[in-house]
């Protein structure tokens, strides 16, 4: 396959995808409204780069083998849900008082804090228990055993940027002023709300036979 072919059918298959409601989505949508752009665009930044992990994996062929292993999914599933359980309970017990922000923070508690978030996002996506199966789906319509490593490289670079690029345009419309003010009054309602979301997204993982 072509590689510009293969990145047209990558972009339209991870777009649907990506913008499918789901951890993700909910993780972003629920740091952006109670923290601002800054921090929606920080997760955003480590959920494409939990999918370097799932890519890596792809790549060498290990998709195949863990989505056909009762034992590694089930490893996957209990994490990935116990996370999302984990998410949720931090939002559930989110207050008004959570939502100030420190204009003066010193320099170094902004770098933890960036930190912090990158990561929040990076285990949201890198532990998703359906990942596996998406990829071998994915890579199953664009590789080939011939492939070289660097055209695989090109691909996964461009899933990553895709997943970047939506996410970031939704931390972008959910912080714009009209749309931030509206929800800076409820924004503690809002993330118990979105806490309930994740409680029930980690219950379902929890639950649900992949």
């Amino acid at each position: 396959m072509e590689i510009l072919h293969g990145l047209v059918v990558i972009t339209f298959v991870h777009l649907l995808a990506a913008a499918s409601p789901g951890p993700d989505f909910v993780l972003v949508t629920q740091q952006t409204l109670n923290h601002g752009k800054r921090i929606g665009l920080l997760c955003s930044l480590g959920i494409a780069l939990g999918l370097s992990i799932h890519i890596v994996y792809s790549a060498f062929g290990l998709a195949a083998v863990i989505a056909n292993s009762a034992e590694a999914l089930w490893a996957i599933k209990l994490l990935g849900g116990a996370y999302l359980l984990y998410l949720g309970i931090k939002g559930l017990r989110s207050r008004p008082a959570a939502v100030t922000a420190n204009i003066g923070d010193a320099p170094v508690v902004v770098a933890r804090s960036a930190l912090r978030t990158i990561g929040t996002g990076f285990l949201c996506n890198a532990l998703n228990p359906k990942a596996p199966i998406y990829f071998v789906s994915l890579f199953t319509i664009v590789l080939s055993p011939s492939m070289p490593l660097y055209q695989i490289a090109i691909y996964g670079a461009w899933i990553m940027l895709i997943q970047l690029g939506w996410f970031s345009a939704v931390a972008l419309l959910l912080s714009t002023p009209p749309i931030h003010r509206a929800f800076k009054r409820f924004s503690h309602w809002i993330d118990r709300v979105l806490g309930l979301a994740m409680v029930a997204l980690g219950i379902k993982v929890l639950t649900t036979r992949v």
